[in-house]
């Protein structure tokens, strides 16, 4: 069976575009933009991911902190269910219920943050891409 070797694994842009010989054309500035978008990929991969662990974090730090408020309630509630008043369970119930929502809605803010710097970084590159590109193209008109 015949060894299976990546065909892009040797892949040089800057050598591609020198043996294309287009004038006025900088395979080195190609290069260098190539290589910021992949500068810009990487950072706003590692913005994703510390987004995804600041929600992870958060989300322990919630759970530990509904397993104290559980614990502190049961504490508080009498020994016979008959002796729990139905007024006391509904604002338990409501206390807990509105502590959800809004750990859920925290949550929700931290990934909207975390998604829109990355998308910013990209946005960013876009747009420097583009007037890299018009250079480029102002060369080839010379």
């Amino acid at each position: 069976m015949a060894d299976f070797k990546n065909p892009f694994a040797d892949f040089d842009m800057q050598k591609m575009m020198t043996e294309f010989k287009i004038p006025n054309l900088d395979p080195d500035s190609i290069a260098a933009a190539q290589k910021k978008n992949f500068e810009a990929v990487a950072q706003a991969n590692q913005m994703a991911v510390e987004g995804f662990q600041a929600v992870m974090r958060r989300n322990a730090e919630v759970l530990q902190e509904g397993v104290q408020e559980l614990q502190k309630m049961m504490s508080q509630i009498p020994s016979s269910p008959n002796d729990v008043k139905a007024s006391q369970q509904a604002e338990l119930a409501k206390s807990a219920y509105e502590k959800m929502l809004s750990n859920a809605r925290e949550s929700m803010e931290i990934v909207q943050k975390s998604q829109g710097e990355a998308v910013e970084v990209l946005n960013k590159r876009f747009g420097e891409q583009l007037d890299e590109i018009r250079e480029q193209l102002k060369k080839l008109e010379k």
